[in-house]
C-alpha cells in the first residue's frame, strides 16, 4: 500500500476517537479497509440506504411524477389540438379548393357563352352588311342597267334615225329621186323587225 510522508507523519489517533468523515469511532486504520466495504458500518449504511430510497421514492411520487405526468398530459392535449386545427384547416382547404374549381368551371362556361355570343353578334353583323351591301349592289347594278337600257334605247334611236337616212341617200343614189320618209321609216322597222325575230 502507498502512503503519503505527511501521512505517514501523521500522530495514530488515539483510542476511541471518532472519525470525523464516516462519524465511525476510529480504532485505528483497521487494516486498511475501505470504509464502505467494511462490515462494522453496514447497518448505518442500510439505513441510509432506506431513508435516501423513501425520500427520492416520495420525492418521485409527490413531485416529479405528477409533473412529467401533467407535462406529458399537456403534450397530449396540444398535440390533440394540433390534430384537430389541421383537420379543420384541410376541410377548409379542400372547401377552398372545391369552390376555386366551381368558380372555374362558372367562368369558363361564362367565357365560352360569351364567346359564342360574340361569334354569332359576329355573324349576324356579317351577314346584315353582305345583305346591305348586296342590295347596295343591286340598287347600283339596276341603275346601271336603266342607263345602259337608256343608253341602248338612245343609240337604236339614234341608228333608226342614222339607216333611214342612210337607206334614204343610197335610194336616192341607186334610183335617183328622193323617198318619201315614212316609205324608208317602215323599210328600216320591218328590216330591223325580222332582224330581232
Amino acid at each position: 500500500m502507498f502512503v503519503t510522508p505527511a501521512y505517514a507523519e501523521e500522530a495514530p489517533p488515539a483510542a476511541g476517537a471518532v472519525h470525523t468523515e464516516t462519524g465511525a469511532p476510529n480504532e485505528g486504520h483497521h487494516g486498511g479497509v475501505f470504509p464502505p466495504f467494511d462490515h462494522t458500518t453496514y447497518p448505518s449504511q442500510l439505513l441510509w440506504l432506506v431513508i435516501t430510497f423513501v425520500i427520492f421514492y416520495v420525492a418521485m411520487q409527490k413531485i416529479v411524477i405528477p409533473r412529467v405526468g401533467t407535462i406529458l398530459e399537456s403534450r397530449h392535449d396540444r398535440i390533440a389540438q394540433d390534430i384537430e386545427e389541421a383537420s379543420r384547416l384541410k376541410a377548409e382547404a379542400d372547401a377552398a379548393v372545391a369552390t376555386y374549381e366551381s368558380e372555374l368551371a362558372a367562368a369558363r362556361a361564362k367565357a365560352n357563352s360569351i364567346g359564342a355570343t360574340a361569334r354569332d353578334a359576329a355573324k349576324a353583323k356579317a351577314e346584315e352588311d353582305r345583305k346591305t351591301i348586296e342590295a347596295s349592289l343591286a340598287e347600283k347594278l339596276k341603275a346601271a342597267e336603266g342607263r345602259i337600257a337608256e343608253i341602248k334605247a338612245k343609240a337604236f334611236g339614234d341608228v333608226g334615225a342614222i339607216a333611214e337616212e342612210t337607206a334614204g341617200a343610197v335610194v336616192e343614189q341607186l334610183v335617183g329621186n328622193v323617198a318619201g320618209k315614212a316609205d324608208v321609216a317602215s323599210a328600216v322597222a320591218a328590216a330591223a323587225a325580222k332582224q330581232e325575230g
